[in-house]
């Protein structure tokens, strides 16, 4: 499969996540750090770093530098040469080193740690989850389940784990649900109009529950399902009858365990919520260097 292969991706534009980053350290900080102004002496200068404590694929750097900018824009920052978004580092390797007044470091440490970790996190799982189903032709997919106003990010860092965005929105393309079918009155209906009223170029998805339904979804001119909670034996009869043809990805019910059996079927894409709803941040650190008796860095 083509996807852990893929060229790193472009990350959302800084205006997609400044609002975010604002609000994060607005509600950190408020009016100001109360510990780092009473116990560290305000001019006084050194460096830090920040640090894998496990194995991660790397994602946030970006934010990260910006976190410690906006606190105070005199501290340098500066990546590791050999660390970039989208390859691993291993335990105790550090990612990036900020030099400057020891109180803005600490004062900006929780802010950018919060970001890098769910990033990772996310960017890790993506990764573990591609490389079980790395010698199949199927993609896995993110799906909406993403946390309320991380969605760029959090579709960033499937990216940069090896998976493949979605749609972004509702605006971007067309999933015609379960719920739209029984409000629209019948499969019929709701096909029909998505297929004849859907605006040149935007993408028709139908999720169907059955091997009747995608059957029938295929007559009436769908050429991308989505089939729902369906078992592995029913998928590999729709592709059988329907692939390469009609693009087909496989949702509901899919997890770590049960993943690889259903890329077997020869399904197009498997798309996973557990992508990005239910991941756990990854251990990332920031570690001030010692300073040697004159106040140096060791």
């Amino acid at each position: 499969m083509s996807t852990a292969a893929k060229s790193r991706p472009a990350p959302p534009s800084v205006e997609a996540w400044s609002t975010l980053l604002d609000l994060a350290l607005a509600e950190d900080v408020g009016p100001g750090d109360l510990t780092s102004e009473l116990t560290v002496e305000a001019d006084r200068e050194g460096r830090a770093r920040i640090e894998a404590r496990q194995s991660l694929v790397v994602c946030g750097l970006d934010l990260a530098r910006e976190v410690f900018r906006r606190v105070d824009p005199d501290l340098a920052v500066e990546f590791e040469s050999d660390v970039e978004d989208g390859q691993v580092a291993e335990p105790g390797q550090a990612l990036l080193r900020v030099s400057g007044r020891y109180a803005s470091i600490l004062t900006a440490e929780r802010t950018a740690l919060n970001f890098m970790g769910r990033l990772c996190g996310i960017a890790t799982q993506t990764r573990r989850l591609v490389n079980l189903v790395s010698d199949t032709p199927t993609d896995l997919v993110d799906t909406r389940k993403t946390t309320p106003g991380w969605r760029l990010l959090e579709k960033y860092a499937v990216a940069t784990g090896g998976g493949v965005n979605h749609r972004i929105g509702l605006f971007d393309a067309l999933l015609v649900k379960d719920n739209h079918i029984a409000a629209a009155g019948s499969l019929d209906a709701a096909v029909e109009r998505a297929v004849q009223k859907a605006p040149a170029g935007v993408p028709v998805q139908i999720e169907v529950e059955s091997e009747a339904m995608a059957d029938r979804a295929v007559e009436l001119g769908a050429r991308f399902l989505l089939l729902d909670n369906l078992d592995p034996a029913t998928i590999r009869r729709i592709v059988g009858k329907h692939a390469p043809d009609i693009v087909l990805e496989a949702s509901g019910g899919i997890h770590e365990g049960n993943l690889r059996a259903y890329a077997e079927t020869g399904v197009a894409r498997i798309s996973m919520g557990a992508l990005t709803h239910s991941v756990a941040s990854a251990d990332v650190a920031l570690e001030v260097d010692l300073l040697d008796g004159n106040g140096r860095t060791e």
